[in-house]
């Protein structure tokens, strides 16, 4: 039995995340919790499997289904990986990824 009284309201409903790239142009991903930034060169997602930085050129938020979790990216796709699965604060977390 899932307890839902210490989950406050959630990005995501869905605990599995799944990546999708098409022709390094668009990437469809599940699981997506929060969109904590983006801009047209990188967006800094939490995932159901961690943290999330996916970085390219022209990016854009196609789709944003917040009750699902579903986000769909389109641009350049040059790069995307897992950051880190601590909670910590996000001054703490942002320096670590742009040092």
């Amino acid at each position: 039995m899932i307890d839902d009284t210490n989950n406050p309201l959630r990005f995501e409903t869905n605990p599995y995340h799944n990546v999708v790239l098409k022709d390094r142009k668009i990437m469809e991903l599940t699981g997506v919790k929060q969109i904590d930034s983006f801009d047209a060169n990188e967006f800094l997602m939490e995932t159901a499997q961690g943290w999330m930085v996916v970085q390219g050129k022209d990016l854009t938020l196609d789709k944003l289904d917040t009750e699902r979790g579903d986000v769909v990216i389109r641009g350049l796709i040059e790069s995307m990986s897992y950051v880190s699965n601590k909670k910590g604060g996000k001054d703490s977390m942002m320096s670590r990824i742009f040092k």
